[in-house]
């Protein structure tokens, strides 16, 4: 039964390495599905089991530098990322409608694949993230919709470039989503640059409508796929995915905003000015809870009491 079973799992590990684009073969962590879904596990244990216990008797790491430094990197990263989708395609021969996945060795065609690694590799980098809330203490960013959206990117990613680089119609969302990531670092890195530049964070309401706006994107531009009478798409699996995707995490982000925003159950640091009691007059209350990876964080314990915010 169990050698059965094992050579079950061999053959069908077989199968998906024969699968493999020939384009992307030599890429780190395109060999197999086995080492990419290893680090990702790794990366869900340690967020939510080693890292807290490893941090409990610890003091929370000042990595301000470190952040600044990372999130910099990231809004340049990002914006490289969008700009070679635009130009491996979307900015000059796709139609924006039904664009097929490009098979040959032309030389726009392995540009995309290689943008299409690019953006698949930079998912692991962005667990970076999820390391700075763990070593300052910042368990209570780490929740579920964190987590869920750190690992299952890469992870859906992977089939994607392992088998359609060049994807088409199918990068659409890629190039969305690294440009939203261009603005998010960029307030990151304001944020965790210090206090001076909390002026220039107002904006952070409007992070959220960003996201929604993505996935709205995202959601309208694949699903012109079940409105064409023809488009021959060939991997018509990945169109379903990413509409389901779009949806699933508009609705998330959604909840999210009603419970942010319209509910208030979770603020923004407004100020850096607490009084001697813990709190603002008018403003939010300064209790070693305001950054994480660069993040204004919402209030984790306090409450609004006549306009003011004081600790419980």
């Amino acid at each position: 039964m169990l050698r059965e079973a094992f050579t079950s799992v061999t053959k069908l590990h077989g199968y998906i390495i024969s699968r493999i684009d020939t384009r992307v073969k030599d890429y780190p962590l395109m060999q197999s599905p086995v080492q990419m879904t290893g680090l990702l596990l790794a990366y869900v244990v340690f967020s939510v089991y080693v890292g807290p216990r490893m941090m409990a008797n610890r003091k929370p790491f000042g990595l301000n530098r470190a952040m600044i430094i990372y999130n910099l990197s990231m809004v340049l990263l990002n914006a490289y990322i969008v700009y070679e989708f635009l130009m491996s395609g979307w900015a000059t021969t796709f139609t924006w409608k039904c664009d097929l996945i490009d098979v040959s060795t032309s030389p726009q065609a392995l540009r995309m694949v290689r943008v299409a690694w690019l953006f698949y590799f930079s998912k692991f980098i962005e667990l970076l993230d999820t390391v700075f809330f763990v070593l300052r203490k910042k368990q209570s960013q780490i929740t579920f919709l964190h987590v869920f959206h750190h690992s299952v990117m890469p992870w859906s990613w992977w089939w994607g470039v392992s088998l359609t680089p060049a994807g088409g119609m199918g990068s659409f969302h890629a190039m969305i989503n690294a440009g939203v990531h261009v603005i998010m670092y960029s307030y990151y890195g304001l944020s965790a640059a210090g206090p001076r530049f909390q002026k220039y964070l107002w904006w952070k309401k409007h992070m959220t409508a960003i996201q929604l706006t993505q996935f709205v994107l995202i959601s309208v531009h694949i699903s012109q796929y079940y409105f064409m009478e023809t488009c021959d798409y060939q991997m018509p699996l990945w169109i379903h995915v990413i509409c389901m995707y779009g949806i699933f995490f508009f609705l998330l982000f959604s909840n999210f905003w009603v419970q942010a925003y319209i509910r208030g159950n979770r603020l923004p640091v407004a100020d850096y000015k607490p009084s001697q009691n813990g709190a603002t007059n008018g403003h939010i209350a300064m209790n070693g809870k305001h950054h994480a990876n660069g993040h204004a964080h919402p209030i984790e314990d306090g409450k609004i009491v006549m306009g003011k915010v004081k600790e419980i």
